[in-house]
């Protein structure tokens, strides 16, 4: 739930950057996308290589062996893969402007209102989704060798992710 609520405060930036149109500015600019989605990219890669080096210690961590990660590390991993998302400021850049409307003023305003409900969503719908995979790894973590496949696979997502992510959506 923390790298969800992480994920869901690292948007808040982008938001912002929308509001103020730099969103607009980093959404056309060729050098500033690529930067940001290698940096995304690169950021998942890490954390799935991490997640697959480190997975007998998260098979010792279900058991209660190995001390968890701090909270502040699980909240500032989750911010960081928000942050580094060029995909979100792309649409945040696309969708938002739609749903302003002229007439009732101040529209950074309305663009930040907006991607803050965008925002409410995302962390409800993520937190459903958290609170599914946490059930999912409670019934892996009977098992060590489970979930230390569970901790592998997830890594090899995780890389995947972030190879899918360096290779889509380039601007042209």
């Amino acid at each position: 739930m923390l790298s969800v609520v992480g994920n869901a405060l690292g948007m808040v930036p982008l938001v912002i950057a929308v509001a103020l149109g730099v969103g607009a500015i980093v959404a056309q600019s060729v050098v500033l996308f690529t930067i940001i989605k290698f940096a995304g990219a690169a950021y998942l890669v890490y954390l799935g290589v991490q997640a697959i080096r480190h997975r007998k210690e998260a098979a010792r961590a279900a058991e209660g062996e190995v001390a968890p990660r701090s909270h502040w590390r699980q909240l500032g991993e989750g911010f960081v893969v928000g942050v580094t998302n060029p995909k979100t400021i792309a649409f945040f850049v696309a969708v938002l402007p739609q749903f302003v409307s002229f007439e009732a003023g101040v529209i950074p305003m309305q663009l930040f209102e907006l991607g803050m409900v965008f925002i409410v969503l995302a962390l409800a719908c993520d937190s459903i989704w958290a609170l599914a995979a946490s059930a999912a790894r409670n019934w892996f973590a009977r098992s060590p060798r489970r979930i230390e496949h569970l901790s592998a696979t997830g890594g090899v997502m995780m890389i995947g992710l972030g190879g899918v992510l360096a290779l889509s959506g380039n601007k042209h």
